[in-house]
């Protein structure tokens, strides 16, 4: 129903456009009351606090399909998906992972605001809000609301995000390097709001659009720009038009 996919929607923004695109690759600058917003919603995603979230993505990157990459996508579909989060990280991921520096996100006070009171955070915006709002406004009943915006949405949330880890690591085209792993996927895409051009975005990890701005379905590029007009976000980076076709034909598969 509506008041879930509203909730599925403020989620899913809460970790592109805020643990990932903003936090974790720094590839746009946001004012204060949008980052207030990307807090909330990424408690409202329920999948560790933002800096948790971009501590174990950047060494992700760094690392990718290594022992030391978190969710490594050579050992297999299920513990990229959700097996990473079930053992012990491997020492590699904790050793080299003190290597890089996160010094940036805790200055943000956005980032220890949230880090600080995360479970209170999480318990009112997962699970508290999702359930009273469409009662009280939409006069849902409180089984339904619960079941449907808060534990559905949530479970679905979540297996959205995992597929970029898992599927966009092992199906699709790799149009801009074909010696990685990250594919192309559009089923991914489609869920995960933009997500899903993953071969792109392991390429030029940079660019805030995390996708070449003449693929069309991106819904989180789509925020971050009406974000821009309205003033609340700065500093889009972006990959030259030079840059993108020079790499498709030096590494590219040759698919697009």
């Amino acid at each position: 129903d509506g008041p879930s996919y509203l909730c599925f929607l403020m989620t899913a923004l809460g970790v592109t456009a805020g643990a990932h695109r903003l936090w974790s690759h720094r590839s746009y600058k946001a004012k204060l009351p949008l980052r207030m917003f990307l807090a909330a919603a990424n408690s409202m995603a329920f999948q560790n606090d933002i800096f948790e979230w971009c501590r174990d993505h950047r060494v992700h990157h760094k690392y990718s399909e290594t022992d030391a990459d978190p969710h490594n996508a050579c050992r297999g579909f299920f513990f990229s998906h959700i097996g990473w989060l079930f053992v012990r990280k491997h020492r590699d991921v904790i050793e080299k992972g003190r290597k890089l520096d996160f010094t940036d996100l805790l200055d943000d006070p956005v980032v220890r605001f949230q880090r600080k009171y995360y479970k209170s955070s999480v318990v009112l915006m997962c699970f508290v809000i999702p359930t009273l709002v469409p009662w009280y406004i939409w006069g849902e009943s409180l089984w339904n609301s619960y079941f449907l915006a808060s534990i559905l949405r949530y479970t679905i949330s979540l297996n959205v995000t995992w597929l970029v880890n898992s599927a966009a690591h092992m199906y699709g085209n790799r149009p801009y390097d074909k010696y990685i792993s990250p594919r192309q996927n559009a089923f991914v895409t489609l869920g995960a709001i933009g997500e899903g051009f993953h071969n792109y975005h392991h390429t030029f990890p940079f660019d805030y659009s995390a996708s070449e701005l003449g693929l069309k379905f991106n819904p989180t590029t789509w925020f971050i720009d009406f974000m821009f007009w309205l003033g609340l976000v700065t500093d889009r980076k972006q990959a030259p038009k030079e840059m993108i076709l020079a790499r498709k034909e030096r590494t590219g598969d040759g698919s697009a």
